[in-house]
């Protein structure tokens, strides 16, 4: 059952490196496992890690037109730095101008239904489409991000997608990542030194002050327990965004 696999594995890699989880993980399921990067600090130490160990593995990231020229900027400078084409994975069109013409082009600040909505046609639905074939999917997500990555585990079993989420970083703290962006001189989005810790879209995204929260700054106009965009929660409570999706 994937529980006790799961249950084994964790324990298995209990205090070993990120870097030797990916190793074992990009060998066992070669051509079945891929990295899911946001272009955040965390999944740029990841990328340099993978690319060190399997330069062929996939690597992909969602453009959700709303993103930020830095991110952009970045997608350019990680390919020439390791050589490698990074996958961008767009929304379906349809979709895009059918919910803009009913709920508006910033939809997202009149609820947290419009907001998981957004989400979930721009980055969810892409997301799905990435994964297809893949037994095991990487991710740079860490504990101490927010309030709702406390309980999270190196290796879970994502319900939604049916198949395995890796977070080689899930112990790191924020001090770790930037030690280790400094120390191997990894290019990160110009972004984080004009004081955004965590980025995605640009309309959805603000500077923060240097005593909040790392995501303080994502969708800030809602509550700490809803800042997720629906490609990290758990199924269950996933049935909120397919019951605003009605009409996909």
């Amino acid at each position: 059952m994937e529980s006790d696999f799961i249950e084994k594995i964790n324990r298995q890699f209990a205090d070993s490196e990120p870097i030797e989880v990916l190793k074992y993980f990009l060998k066992t399921y070669k051509g079945k496992i891929g990295f899911a990067s946001s272009m955040g600090a965390e999944d740029q130490i990841l990328t340099e890690m993978i690319v060190g160990i399997d330069p062929s593995a996939r690597i992909f990231t969602l453009d959700t037109g709303r993103i930020f020229p830095e991110t952009y900027d970045l997608i350019e400078k990680t390919n020439t730095r390791y050589k490698i084409n990074i996958e961008v994975y767009f929304p379906e069109r349809d979709q895009v101008e059918k919910m803009v013409v009913e709920k508006g082009i910033n939809l997202f600040y009149e609820s947290i239904e419009n907001r998981l909505l957004c989400c979930q046609i721009r980055k969810t639905i892409p997301l799905k489409r990435a994964l297809q074939g893949l037994e095991v999917w990487i991710t740079g997500l860490r504990r101490s991000q927010s309030v709702t990555r406390t309980n999270m585990q190196m290796l879970e079993w994502d319900k939604l997608n049916n198949l395995l989420k890796l977070n080689p970083l899930v112990e790191w703290d924020e001090d770790k990542v930037w030690n280790y962006i400094r120390k191997k001189n990894i290019p990160y989005n110009a972004l984080h030194d004009k004081g955004f810790a965590s980025i995605g879209c640009q309309p959805c995204t603000k500077a923060i002050k240097p005593s909040e929260d790392v995501r303080a700054g994502r969708w800030w106009w809602e509550n700490p327990e809803m800042k997720e965009c629906g490609l990290h929660v758990k199924k269950e409570k996933q049935n909120l965004l397919f019951l605003i999706c009605h009409f996909l």
